[in-house]
Parts: C-alpha cells; structure tokens; sequence
C-alpha cells in the first residue's frame, strides 16, 4: 500500500511556500559557513570529554532521527510545503551529521562511547523509562511516536510529522545552544550557532503550517 503521490497535490505558491524557500536559503548559508574554517594548525584536539566531542556525538545521533522522520513524510504525506521543508531538513541535517562524524573521526574520537547521552551538558542519565522508549535527548521523538508517523498518511502525516519536528527542533536549539566558545574549534562553534539560527526559523515555519494545517 502506498500513500498519496506528490503528483497530486502540485506546489502552491502560498506564503508557507515562500517562507520554506527563505528558510532553504538560510540552511544553505548555515551550511557552508560550518564547512568554512578550520581549527588552527597545530592546535589540541578535542579531549573526550569535551563539549566539541559530546556535542558531535549526541548532535549526529539527534540528527539521525529528523533525517528518518523527514524522509518518511516526503513518503506519506500530501502538503507541498511541508514536504519542501522535509526535503531541506533531510538534507542539511544529513549534510550536517556527515561533518560532525568526519570531526570525530579527525580528532580520533569514536562516535559512541560509554558516557550516556548530554553528560558534556552536565544533564543528568537519562531515565530507565526514557530509554526504553527511545528518548536519550532533548525533544527526541520516542518509538511509539515514531510508529504513528510510520503509518500516518496524508494531511494526519503532515500534522503529525510538524509537531514532533517543532519539538525535536526545539531540543535540537536547546544542544546547540549549550556549545560554549572556552576551548571549542572555531568550526563547531559556527555549525552550533548556524543550527539555532536555521531551526530558529524553521520553528516558525513549522507553527505557521501548523496553523494553516491544524487551525484548532
């Protein structure tokens, strides 16, 4: 069984549409301005326990789940808007995780460890109940929510799927925010203070379909 096709419901030019391709734009500058920039010759790598480290580990692990979430309502779901907004989180988001791993790999780092989820945060273990549903971090949507999405079609994908983005961005600002300029290489200072810009505004997209979407 498959859901509806995009062939169905042809891009709008609304003002959600024109706020998704500003937003679009302001990814892509995000993006490249990560990429821009090293750290200096010949300075220290990342400590394991460093904020640079835990921030890459936990960030491409809370990545993850939004490219899974994103490229199953480019699937399943029906409005145009909403699936131009999947689109670019799925690609910058992956984009994004891709340098965070290649950090890692840099600095010879592995991309898990031991310590649990948000320690450089200082934030406590998660929950045994937490674990078991699959939230290890702020705004992580859990397995059940993740069930519903997978089966949800159309505008009740859309809905669905722009709640628990709005959420999951929120938590995503929450990390980022969390990036501290003592003893951080320059470029995973500039991706953190990228990424709450760009879900800044992705946020306010989102409440804004949201509104046109799901009006109660």
């Amino acid at each position: 069984m498959t859901g509806p096709s995009s062939a169905r419901h042809p891009v709008r030019l609304s003002r959600a549409g024109v706020l998704a391709a500003s937003v679009i734009l302001l990814s892509a500058v995000v993006l490249l301005t990560g990429l821009s920039g090293r750290a200096p010759a010949g300075s220290p790598e990342p400590t394991g326990d460093s904020v640079a480290v835990g921030f890459s580990r936990d960030m491409a692990t809370h990545h993850q789940q939004a490219v899974e979430m994103s490229l199953t309502v480019l699937r399943n779901g029906s409005s145009a808007d909403v699936r131009t907004l999947a689109y670019d989180i799925a690609n910058t988001q992956a984009a994004q995780r891709g340098m965070m791993l290649g950090w890692l790999q840099l600095w010879g780092r592995d991309a898990t460890s031991g310590v649990h989820a948000m320690a450089w945060m200082d934030m406590p273990r998660p929950s045994a109940a937490d674990r078991r549903r699959g939230v290890l971090m702020p705004g992580m949507a859990d397995r059940a929510d993740l069930a519903r999405l997978a089966v949800a079609y159309g505008r009740r994908a859309d809905v669905l799927y722009l709640r628990l983005m709005t959420a999951h961005h929120l938590g995503g600002v929450h990390m980022a925010e969390g990036v501290t300029a003592d003893g951080t290489p320059a470029p995973v200072l500039r991706l953190a203070e990228g990424m709450v810009r760009g879900q800044r505004a992705e946020i306010d997209l989102m409440r804004s379909l949201l509104e046109r979407l799901d009006p109660a």
